[in-house]
């Protein structure tokens, strides 16, 4: 126990490191600037998926340290905010365990956090993360309008007949003041749920997991809760001003949890069957226009459900490891 506690500290740090050297990555490489984002959360979930709540927490206050000194505090709170913390906080949900009794099951056996609570959790984390970025900028029609108005200038300088109707200009500025967030905010709830998992699968290989590793496309769905959510977010974009942007946000990011609900739903279903390659293949491509992504989102939202994995209990391998 001793060399474990030992171990925890520099694990940490490493995971920091790590962690802080992939977002300068993404300030540097503007192409994969997301990919590598959302990539500076594994070392994190490593971390704490691998060495319990200490080493993540280690973790993120040396990326942020380093963040802070190498660039700026606020930067380092960005990054804290919308990468390092939701990490952090996805790791140690996962680890969270209590007696299968408690739950009316049997007494050999422990219950896991379900999957679906920790999608609901991301969910709600980047809603908050992506408030409160559009706060920190200034979010809003007038942030937009200027951006949409530079576009438009940038077309007329390549394509000096091009003349923007009025109204159509003023359409289009209406729409991308709700879209920006809505598409950023699930985007950025896929690509951390994607680090996660591939977090989950590096620590199970690793033989350091206290989850066990669970089939995502029967576990992955969202949980029943989410849906009052995301129906208030439909219902705030038709309010206006404020409210509709954050109704905006939490379309994108509950959205994009019942849009991978969904696919794992379909996943599940086609396991055995013959055509399941060539249907999956033609989900993933047709979701890129929105009827389908629509359909695909609504069988998330149709199939709800807490899928609890169980497992025999043991004693606690690691000093952070706690009871949910």
């Amino acid at each position: 126990m001793t060399t474990k506690k030992q171990s925890i500290l520099p694990i940490g740090i490493l995971a920091g490191i790590a962690a802080a050297l992939l977002v300068l990555g993404a300030n540097a490489q503007s192409s994969f600037a997301s990919l590598l984002y959302a990539a500076s959360a594994l070392p994190i979930l490593i971390a704490g998926l691998g060495w319990g709540n200490r080493a993540a927490i280690v973790g993120i206050v040396t990326a942020a340290a380093l963040g802070a000194v190498l660039v700026s505090p606020l930067f380092a709170l960005a990054m804290a905010i919308f990468t390092l913390i939701p990490a952090g906080w996805l790791s140690h949900l996962a680890n969270l365990a209590r007696p299968a009794t408690e739950l009316g099951g049997p007494d050999n056996l422990m219950a896991w956090y379900p999957i679906s609570d920790i999608l609901l959790h991301l969910c709600g984390l980047v809603t908050i993360a992506v408030i409160a970025l559009g706060v920190v900028i200034g979010y809003g029609p007038e942030l937009t309008g200027q951006m949409v108005d530079a576009m438009m200038s940038s077309l007329q300088t390549q394509e000096p007949a091009f003349t923007p109707d009025a109204a159509s200009l003023a359409q289009t500025k209406a729409m991308i003041v709700l879209m920006l967030p809505l598409v950023q905010g699930g985007i950025w709830v896929m690509l951390l749920f994607a680090a996660f998992y591939i977090a989950v699968r590096i620590v199970s290989r690793s033989g350091r997991a206290l989850r066990p590793r669970e089939d995502m496309p029967s576990a992955l769905r969202m949980n029943r809760h989410a849906i009052f959510i995301f129906l208030a977010g439909i219902v705030l974009t038709f309010v206006g001003g404020v409210p509709a942007m954050i109704g905006a946000v939490i379309c994108g990011t509950f959205g994009a949890g019942f849009l991978m609900a969904g696919f794992a739903s379909i996943h599940f279903r086609s396991q055995g069957k013959d055509w399941r390659l060539p249907v999956l293949v033609l989900c993933y491509l047709s979701s890129m226009l929105l009827l389908p992504a629509i359909i695909v989102l609504v069988l998330g939202l149709s199939d709800t459900r807490r899928t609890i994995a169980l497992t025999p209990a043991r004693g606690p391998i690691n000093p952070d490891e706690n009871k949910n």
